[in-house]
């Protein structure tokens, strides 16, 4: 009879390793302990990427292809990245839906 391995196993069999050539267990490749110059990066460093949007909210969709190609003809042309088009595209709508009450339309 098997049985179905649970949760603790599987961590377990994680922190061993995974098995490479000639079936030795080697452990993942630990993190860059150094920046570009050759300092020791801090214990507690995030990336850049962590950092710029502390304090940010994540907005997101599932677009059909239509709309992703026209996401990147914009993205393209007018030389944004996804949040900044992202935020032009709000900003423009919240002005006309703006002008649209002040109409009473």
């Amino acid at each position: 009879m098997t049985t179905k391995p649970n949760a603790a196993t599987f961590l377990k069999n994680m922190q061993q390793g995974t098995a490479g050539e000639g079936g030795t267990v080697s452990k993942r490749p630990e993190a860059p302990t150094t920046v570009a110059n050759d300092t020791p990066a801090p214990a507690t460093a995030k990336p850049a990427s962590v950092v710029r949007r502390s304090g940010l909210k994540h907005i997101g969709g599932y677009f059909d292809s239509e709309t992703v190609e026209k996401v990147a003809l914009l993205r393209a042309r007018l030389d944004l990245d996804n949040s900044e088009l992202i935020k032009l595209a709000i900003d423009e709508l919240f002005t006309k839906q703006k002008a649209a009450r002040a109409f009473g339309n």
